[in-house]
C-alpha cells in the first residue's frame, strides 16, 4: 500500500482532494473531479482524503475549510484552492502544469 507521501511524490501530477461526507459542497465536486479525471486520463492522479479520518493530514496542510484541492507534482504543491471551481475553471488551473 503507497503511503500519501509515496503518492504526492510521484513525477506526474496529483490533484488531491480533501473532503468530508457531510459536505454539501464536497459531494457537488465529486462528479466534476470525475470529469477533470476524463479530461485528462493517465495525465493525472485524484486522490479524495477524507478530514474526519485522516485528522493529521489535513492538520499538516493546514487544511481548514472543504473541499481544499491542492496539486503536486514530486512532491512539491504547484497550487491550492479552497471550494468548488468548476471542470472549466480547473482543466485552465491544471494544463499549464501538464508535461
Amino acid at each position: 500500500m503507497n503511503t500519501f507521501s509515496d503518492l504526492i511524490n510521484r513525477d506526474k501530477l496529483v490533484l488531491v482532494d480533501f473532503f468530508a461526507t457531510w459536505c454539501g459542497p464536497c459531494k457537488a465536486l465529486t462528479p466534476i473531479l470525475k470529469e477533470v479525471k476524463v479530461e485528462f486520463g493517465d495525465n493525472i492522479s485524484i486522490i479524495k482524503i477524507d478530514v474526519d479520518k485522516n485528522e493529521a493530514l489535513a492538520s499538516q496542510f493546514q487544511v481548514r475549510g472543504i473541499p481544499t484541492m491542492l496539486l503536486f507534482r514530486n512532491g512539491k504543491q504547484l497550487w491550492r484552492q479552497s471550494g468548488v471551481l468548476s471542470k472549466n475553471d480547473l482543466v485552465s488551473v491544471i494544463t499549464p502544469h501538464l508535461l
